[in-house]
């Protein structure tokens, strides 16, 4: 007898997004140093008729949600969490910037542990190139 093969969460969530039509999912990640550049990448993909997924809070400007040293560790870790969670919605990630720190480097090995294709706006910061 022949059973039905299991998907994993991942593909359920691609059969997912191919039923309700939605377009690819791109994921921007970086040093929030590149803001601007995120920002300019969001316009260029959403007008390629991409959905975009970016950093929504850029730590190194002044703000009182992260003033507090200690409330502002623990929202580092929120904020890593949750964008892990966008890079494994993305369909694919765009990595903006001519630098990689520690953070961006982590990300790109977590996006293509996932099978994630990884782009960048300046291709000669790719770690594995």
């Amino acid at each position: 007898m022949s059973y039905p093969r299991s998907l994993t969460p991942e593909q359920r969530l691609s059969d997912a997004k191919e039923l309700l039509g939605l377009p690819r999912i791109v994921a921007i990640c970086g040093s929030t140093r590149f803001m601007t550049q995120m920002n300019e990448a969001d316009l260029r993909e959403t007008a390629a008729g991409r959905i975009v997924v970016k950093p929504g809070c850029d730590m190194k400007s002044p703000h009182a949600l992260w003033s507090d040293p200690v409330e502002a560790e623990a929202l580092k870790a929120r904020l890593d969490a949750l964008h892990r969670a966008k890079i494994r919605l993305a369909d694919e990630v765009l990595v903006v910037g001519d630098y990689i720190g520690d953070s961006t480097r982590a990300e790109i090995a977590y996006a293509r542990s996932l099978g994630k294709p990884v782009r960048f706006t300046h291709p000669q910061v790719d770690p594995d190139a």
